[in-house]
């Protein structure tokens, strides 16, 4: 039977699900938060009471098994993912997964066979990918208003002052067990992911430097050949002096330069530059569970699959030197 409504429930109603996400999902039409898990009991009861949210948990099987609850958001860290997406496909629930999808590419091989394999719905909160900015670029990648694009440059460059990565009382993405890796885990899958929705399939990764240790990947440097020709290098630093957030798309007749982290986007060709400025949503993954909200009731395809966040893990994989 069709669904006609998506009545969600948060597993791991933390940081990200207080603004980012959480109330989106009482904004959008045809959606509804009916329950939430935490771990601690006193902090799930605060945010379910903050957010009017009707029921809370303590246990993320209670809330995945609650038959009034159709579909699960999982955003708990990243070790967690693939068991509890596993239990939500089990008990039939779609799924709207955080980033990083999950700790390495066995992983994520692991999980797209079982999504594969069930008529279960699962997207992956690449959300950036609908926010106005970034859908703003494609455009004008679509429009070949730079000509056919050569190459992609990405360098991101963080200082210990700089607040590119959420606090969180336990540093828990600088334990690989738990991230799966440093804080190039925690930011590059967006970055990497743009690169991959606006370039498509890929030809070739090659093996990145890599310095620093696992937990934290001081430096991360990498490059991917993409099938359409576009040679893409990233560079992440999260050891620099100065911060810097900079991407650079080369064209035959002009350049087309844009921040992860602000509002502008600078268009460049024939000596002559358009600047283009955005201002997100409150709530940024809004406009992206909008669209999964689409998906599970079937009035739009899936804004970003299990197959297209493997691809982003196999390369943030082949970056790190992991096997």
């Amino acid at each position: 039977m069709a669904l006609k409504n998506i009545n969600w429930g948060i597993v791991g109603c933390g940081d990200v699900a207080e603004i980012k996400s959480g109330p989106a999902f009482q904004k959008v039409q045809n959606s509804s938060l009916i329950s939430v898990m935490r771990r601690n009991e006193e902090k799930v009861k605060d945010f379910a009471a903050r957010h009017h949210v009707p029921n809370y948990t303590t246990s993320a099987s209670e809330l995945i098994n609650d038959k009034k609850v159709n579909a699960v958001y999982i955003a708990t860290p990243p070790y967690s993912h693939l068991n509890y997406t596993k239990q939500a496909i089990q008990a039939g629930k779609n799924v709207y997964l955080e980033k990083p999808m999950v700790l390495n590419s066995k992983e994520a091989d692991e999980l797209l066979g079982i999504v594969n394999q069930s008529n279960v719905k699962v997207t992956v909160a690449h959300y950036r990918r609908n926010l106005p900015l970034f859908i703003k670029v494609k455009e004008l990648l679509d429009a070949n208003v730079i000509g056919k694009v050569s190459s992609a440059e990405i360098d991101i460059a963080q200082s210990q002052n700089a607040n590119l990565i959420a606090k969180t009382d336990e540093n828990w993405r600088l334990n690989p067990e738990i991230s799966g890796g440093g804080y190039f885990h925690d930011i590059a899958p967006h970055q990497i992911d743009l690169m991959y929705h606006y370039f498509g399939e890929v030809a070739k990764i090659t093996k990145g430097n890599v310095l620093g240790s696992v937990s934290s990947n001081d430096l991360v440097i990498g490059e991917v050949e993409f099938k359409n020709g576009v040679q893409f290098k990233g560079s992440w630093n999260f050891a620099a002096s100065e911060d810097s957030d900079r991407c650079t798309l080369n064209g035959e007749k002009g350049t087309i330069t844009f921040s992860f982290y602000s509002d502008e986007i600078s268009v460049d060709t024939n000596n002559k530059t358009e600047t283009f400025k955005f201002e997100n949503p409150k709530h940024v993954q809004q406009p992206m569970i909008e669209e999964v909200v689409g998906y599970f009731l079937g009035e739009n395809e899936n804004p970003c699959s299990v197959g297209e966040a493997a691809v982003v893990t196999k390369i943030m994989d082949t970056f790190c030197g992991i096997e």
